[in-house]
């Protein structure tokens, strides 16, 4: 690990072990040395530059939720310590919601829901990211509809105006990352299986996904099998059938003690102009950031994570519709 403290043995170790020091261990301030002082983070919600942005939005979610965790499942990765290395982390995160903050006033629900980050790192420092919580589980806990959080959102930053505007290409800022991955078999055959079904064939899921597949999908869902895999997808392409379909970097992995696995981050960017999971066509332009992790075994697809935010989607409709 050329350029990194020599305390982590390796690169998912660095990862997880950076997150445990950030927020469970409140080093807050080693976000000074972790990442770099003009970063990019990039989140549905918005575009953050800088780690004093950072430092300052990491106080306030725990002192929303002071006993927050971070439960690193799974590091998917690229790169060399040389040339840098781009992490797509899972995590689960735990916490309860004690305090009055950006969710409301303190509810004290414990929460359970799931992360998906992907860093660029390099010389012992992350200068690039991209982060997706799952906003519908969060809310729904909350006992709050996401579309009714997203309207309380546009309403408390100051009405549509004056509010934080969810990220879209027009409003996304470069960063020093531009890598598209690494070229292992199974981030192809994942891209593949992906890239068949945003098409519209969906005969590419009892084809390609074990029968017995599990799935964790926005909102917390986890479902299990190719009927309830076909639903998730159909009604989210069917909600944007014209939206172009990107993927916008892929990795594949093949490790000891792990099963061959892969991480993708995709994008569509087009018009709500569909039935389906977001409800009646508005036809307001749309930009949905979406990352997934799939693992293989010997009858297909086996487990498959995604995360997109289901609020800022509502956030960007309403912008738009009212």
């Amino acid at each position: 690990m050329k350029g990194f403290d020599p305390k982590f043995r390796d690169f998912p170790d660095y990862i997880i072990g950076i997150t445990k020091e950030i927020w469970e261990d409140r080093g807050i301030a080693t976000l000074h040395r972790y990442y770099s002082e003009d970063i990019v983070v990039r989140t549905p919600a918005s575009v953050v530059i800088g780690n004093q942005n950072v430092i300052g939005a990491t106080m306030a979610t725990l002192a929303e939720f002071p006993d927050r965790t971070l439960l690193g499942e799974d590091v998917i990765w690229s790169g060399t310590p040389e040339e840098g290395m781009l992490s797509s982390h899972r995590l689960l995160s735990t916490a309860t919601h004690a305090r009055d903050g950006v969710y409301g006033k303190a509810t004290g629900k414990p929460l359970v829901y799931r992360i998906l980050a992907d860093c660029h790192a390099i010389n012992n420092q992350i200068n690039d990211e991209w982060l997706i919580r799952d906003q519908g589980a969060i809310v729904r806990q909350l006992g709050v509809d996401p579309r009714q959080y997203a309207a309380d959102l546009i309403e408390k930053e100051g009405g549509p105006e004056k509010c934080v505007q969810p990220l879209s290409p027009a409003n996304d800022q470069p960063g020093p990352y531009k890598g598209r991955g690494n070229d292992n078999e199974w981030g192809q055959k994942h891209a593949d299986i992906l890239t068949r079904i945003m098409g519209a064939d969906m005969a590419a899921i009892p084809a390609e996904y074990d029968r017995a597949v599990h799935a964790q999908y926005p909102g917390g869902m986890s479902v299990h099998s190719h009927p309830a895999v076909d639903q998730f997808w159909m009604g989210l392409r069917a909600s944007f059938p014209d939206a172009e379909f990107r993927i916008d970097h892929q990795i594949g992995r093949d490790d000891p003690l792990m099963p061959p696995r892969a991480a993708l981050r995709w994008s569509l960017t087009g018009k709500h102009s569909g039935w389906g999971t977001f409800g009646a066509p508005t036809g307001a332009d749309i930009y949905l950031l979406g990352i997934c992790h799939a693992e293989f075994g010997p009858w297909g697809l086996r487990r498959e994570y995604v995360i997109y935010d289901e609020t800022a989607i509502w956030k960007q409709i309403m912008l738009q519709t009212g």
